[in-house]
């Protein structure tokens, strides 16, 4: 399991966009982890999956309403990573209202999930290998704090205890 220190896994992941611009086409977009950290403060949260109801009530919006004090305390973007596909994503982000707050990435094989090690088997649900729901605050690529919730909780990945370790 990826811990405090190591670097992000060098692995693509997909960011569905409605308009062009800063040299995204519209559409579903690549986006290389380790560049895009390069250099950038990250919160980064993932989850189970798209409109499930603990993301849609309480995770997602928790980081959208706190974007203004997490920029504040120094973080640049916000990533919200999920086993799900880009348009799935790109469609969630709509519902969510996450334009220009929370960048939502989609990690459509797993293959985020699975390098980190933090993957969720919900094969007898009915949804496959997932993502395990967690928080990290990340430092040019390199992780900085990690939050993994127990099975079922939300108690440790919200937006205010990575706001907290952001401002640390």
């Amino acid at each position: 399991m990826i811990k405090v220190g190591d670097q992000l896994p060098d692995v693509t992941l997909m960011e569905y966009s409605e308009v062009e611009g800063n040299g995204c086409s519209i559409g579903p977009n690549p986006v290389k982890v380790r560049d895009a950290a390069k250099g950038k403060t990250i919160a980064l949260f993932a989850l189970p999956g798209a409109f499930t109801p603990t993301c849609s009530a309480k995770h997602v919006p928790g980081y959208v309403e706190k974007f203004n004090d997490l920029k504040a305390a120094g973080v640049d973007e916000i990533w919200c990573v999920s086993v799900n596909d880009a348009f799935v994503m790109g469609a969630w982000a709509r519902d969510q209202k996450t334009n220009g707050k929370v960048r939502m990435l989609a990690d459509g094989s797993g293959d985020f999930a699975k390098a980190t090690g933090l993957t969720l088997d919900l094969t007898a649900r009915g949804m496959g290998l997932r993502s395990n729901r967690y928080s990290m605050l990340v430092k040019d690529g390199k992780v900085v704090s990690l939050n993994v919730e127990a099975p079922g909780k939300f108690e440790v990945s919200d937006a205010q205890t990575l706001l907290a370790q952001a401002k640390g």
